[in-house]
């Protein structure tokens, strides 16, 4: 019998932050435990721990919070120049 892990999935959303955390087989993947989470996956283009990106077949450890990576809306030099201008 598997030994059983438990992880945190995350994913940020423009105004929403939704996290679950959920119970899977020791040496699941990133991309099993984002399709078991049953969060929206929709328009993910990738996958961090704890901030570090990972690909989708990086195995997983007891403890993880798996992020779940949304492309950027806009540059963030840009999005920094923007709220600069519209400060002054």
């Amino acid at each position: 019998m598997r030994r059983m892990m438990e992880v945190e999935v995350l994913l940020a959303l423009p105004r929403d932050a939704r996290s679950v955390r959920i119970r899977l087989a020791e040496g699941c993947t990133a991309a099993d435990a984002a399709a078991a989470s049953g969060l929206p996956l929709g328009g993910i283009e990738g996958y961090a721990v704890f901030g570090e990106r990972v690909r989708a077949d990086t195995p997983l450890r007891d403890g993880d919070r798996l992020e779940l990576l949304r492309p950027l809306a806009m540059d963030p030099k840009e999005a920094r120049r923007r709220r600069a201008t519209r400060a002054k």
